[in-house]
């Protein structure tokens, strides 16, 4: 199939996601065209198979803001009118979801008709669901695609509490490669960052407010008091200055280390004991589970779509949000005993597994054949 996927190209799930089963369709022989404003981060070097198509947006001094979603739409048509096309799979609603639906008719208005599929992802519906302005827009993409997706099981419920959607949407999870997990550690890398063999906990995120970072470095300092240990932070965003300061306040900047964005967070992962997500919403948890698939338990709320991910005394531990010393106190339980931790480890790549590409892409296949079957039987 030759296959459009448009997405965010930015470190966050979404664009992960989207990249990584791109790259996934196109070694089983699939043509993958990107639709997107800059190239994907995950996207890395040229590739059999693999197509990038820029959105470039003038900057017109009548418009205060450039028309992303109509220059994106454009760009949809022509990709489609002269790649040919068999299906774009969209992801994250907005624009995305309405701009393939503007380039849907005016393909259809030339007698083309291709297929949408949107995959929900999670503030999309979360974050902008909770803005009245974006609501019906929202909702008429949705009812509009051809088949629609969902992360979790949590993601999909919200859905429908939030919007008028009357299409039935599909969970799809979100997923990893496993064989990209197979490393060994970097002792080297390790006894940098950890010279007098503390443990050392991690968390990857974009340092939004929601991600509760602030939590991470008071688990951290409960856990410190306790257990030797270092606390590595990768990301960066809005939080990252109160946090610093916050380190500063509890005195705990020493054994504290930001790396700032990383586009082969993996690295980190190779050297940690435990990774920490207290976030206050996830639609998912992809970094709790590329955590595990590198097999570090973690220790996370209980919230939107973790507990479909991490499992409570088998992968990791789970807390309600804001309980920061229950988190500590799982923290130290699983870092105090070497083979519960290893115990941990290896039942956290196990439930991994579960989610690896091998066994998620297959579905997303089915849906292709699907929408494309009902196109050809119209």
């Amino acid at each position: 199939m030759k296959i459009g996927i448009v997405c965010y190209p930015t470190f966050g799930g979404s664009g992960v996601v989207a990249t990584e089963l791109g790259k996934a369709l196109a070694q089983k022989g699939h043509e993958i065209h990107f639709i997107t404003y800059n190239q994907p981060v995950r996207l890395g070097s040229f590739r059999k198979n693999i197509y990038y198509h820029e959105v470039n947006v003038s900057d017109y001094p009548l418009f205060d803001y450039p028309p992303y979603e109509l220059v994106l739409a454009s760009k949809m048509v022509d990709v489609a009118r002269y790649e040919k096309l068999d299906l774009l799979h969209v992801h994250y609603a907005i624009p995305h979801a309405s701009a393939a639906y503007t380039a849907k008719k005016i393909l259809e208005a030339e007698g083309i008709d291709l297929p949408v599929v949107t995959t929900l992802h999670g503030t999309d519906i979360s974050l902008l669901g909770k803005d009245p302005s974006f609501e019906p827009v929202i909702t008429f993409a949705i009812n509009q695609s051809d088949a629609v997706t969902a992360v979790s099981s949590s993601l999909k419920n919200d859905t429908y509490k939030l919007f008028g959607v009357n299409k039935d949407i599909l969970v799809v999870p979100n997923f990893v490669c496993m064989d990209s997990f197979n490393f060994e550690a970097n002792t080297d890398l390790r006894e940098a960052h950890a010279p007098n063999g503390e443990k050392i906990l991690s968390h990857i995120s974009n340092f939004r407010a929601v991600k509760r970072v602030d939590d991470i470095v008071r688990v951290f300092a409960e856990v410190r008091k306790v257990i030797p240990s270092k606390l590595v932070l990768v990301g960066d965003g809005p939080e990252r200055n109160r946090i610093e300061m916050l380190c500063r306040e509890l005195k705990t900047c020493e054994d504290v280390i930001f790396l700032g964005k990383l586009k082969n967070p993996t690295e980190v992962l190779a050297i940690s004991d435990l990774f920490l997500l207290p976030s206050e919403s996830e639609s998912f948890g992809l970094a709790a589970l590329e955590a595990m698939a590198a097999g570090i338990p973690v220790i996370s709320t209980n919230t939107g779509g973790i507990p479909e991910v991490n499992r409570h005394g088998v992968s990791g531990m789970m807390s309600d949000v804001g309980d920061v010393a229950d988190m500590a106190k799982n923290a130290i339980y699983l870092l105090s005993d070497e083979k519960r931790l290893a115990k941990f480890s290896k039942n956290a790549k196990e439930r991994a597994k579960d989610f690896d590409i091998s066994v998620v892409l297959p579905q997303y296949e089915a849906i292709y054949e699907e929408v494309t079957k009902k196109n050809l039987v119209q």
